[in-house]
């Protein structure tokens, strides 16, 4: 994160005195990926409800004319290689990206990182209400939709069968978290940062959006839940203001933030 987060203008950062404590934030962060895969676990054994809820959503995709999830898996079945890629894309960067996003937010932006945490956290909360409430099964187990299951065909898959698989909650598609996470870290980093080239960030949750289709562990409306909710959770937590220091006998001349602390120590 160099290029993409280099800001353009000297800034200064108030909060980067009141960093949060190390150890409480691990704990915190290290919480929320608990919490989100253990709250997941908790709310199976709505199988059936689950497959109702699929053919409900993947009708209601259809009178809505969304484009058919097929359509981007067709794309990406033209190549092994490239369906692979997409589901290795699927089981291995999800947790490290948003986990190296934080990261980076604390070291260099500690007022960001403690939005970013917020928000994630709330996000993440109330994702965890839907399987509750409303289980659904993932396109790729819907019979007639002309999907397939491509990380059991192509490889590597991070599931089991559902009737063994204990370690995660198959019938909690909806909402996003893959989509709903990746778009909040280019959110986060473009927040944060100045430069010019941090709009690429986008490119992020725009190819997670389509891995998450095309290898059918999503619908197109998961990833809209997901965004709703962000949405919502960006209404409630503002992000921290930043301002740049500008110094000097001529007008806007901005002097690096090295430069002015250094000269305030002398």
């Amino acid at each position: 994160m160099t290029a993409l987060t280099e800001p353009a203008e000297a800034e200064t950062d108030p909060d980067a005195a009141a960093r949060p404590g190390l150890i409480r934030e691990f704990l915190l962060v290290a919480g929320l990926f608990l919490v989100y895969k253990l709250g997941r676990q908790l709310a199976t054994g709505h199988t059936l409800r689950a497959f109702h809820n699929a053919h409900g959503v993947w009708d209601l995709e259809r009178s809505l004319h969304l484009p058919r999830e097929t359509a981007v898996q067709s794309a990406l079945l033209h190549s092994d290689t490239l369906v692979h890629v997409a589901n290795t894309y699927y089981a291995t960067v999800h947790f490290p990206a948003t986990l190296a996003f934080l990261v980076w937010l604390y070291l260099r932006r500690p007022a960001h990182y403690v939005w970013a945490r917020r928000v994630l956290a709330v996000v993440t909360a109330a994702a965890l209400v839907l399987p509750f409430t409303f289980p659904l099964a993932p396109p790729r187990m819907l019979a007639g939709s002309g999907l397939v299951d491509t990380a059991r065909i192509y490889g590597p898959s991070v599931y089991g069968p559902p009737a063994h698989d204990h370690l995660s909650n198959q019938f909690a598609a909806m909402p996003s978290l893959h989509f709903g996470w990746a778009l909040m870290v280019a959110i986060g980093l473009i927040t944060a940062t100045r430069s010019r080239w941090r709009p690429l960030w986008l490119l992020h949750p725009l190819l997670t959006l389509l891995v998450i289709v095309g290898t059918a562990n999503h619908y197109w409306l998961d990833a809209l839940a997901a965004t709703a909710m962000l949405g919502v959770a960006l209404a409630l937590l503002r992000p921290p203001h930043r301002t740049t220091t500008r110094v000097g006998r001529g007008p806007g001349r901005i002097v690096p933030r090295q430069r002015v602390l250094a000269g305030a120590a002398r």
